[in-house]
């Protein structure tokens, strides 16, 4: 499986802990992000479409509020399964970089083996 874009990590982990509207998702993503991932209304729809058609996100519910439709989107249980997956592979990826700064010698140099 290849890895995951980060505003498709971002978009699944704001979902994890429940179903949230599109204006929701745009704000835990950018919290979680730590305001480095700003998603567009258009970029964050196309992205659950795109989502939603891998079965990793479905619509939980609609409402209408002020006389708008609002959509609210949840996590599906293949959705937390690749996001547990990625969220290892990333692991043993900062691992793997960690173990070898660990071993590497000034200026980034391989130490002497």
């Amino acid at each position: 499986m290849a890895s995951m874009r980060r505003p498709s990590l971002l978009i699944l982990s704001a979902l994890a802990l429940g179903p949230l509207h599109g204006y929701a998702v745009i704000k835990e993503v950018s919290r979680l992000s730590a305001d480095q991932v700003r998603l567009a209304a258009g970029t964050l729809y196309a992205a659950l479409d795109r989502l939603s058609d891998e079965g990793l996100v479905e619509v939980d519910r609609e409402e209408t509020v002020d006389g708008r439709l609002r959509r609210y989107y949840r996590l599906t249980g293949p959705g937390a399964t690749a996001l547990a997956a990625e969220a290892e592979q990333m692991r043993r990826d900062a691992q793997m970089v960690t173990q070898r700064l660990r071993g590497a010698g000034p200026a980034g140099a391989p130490s002497p083996a």
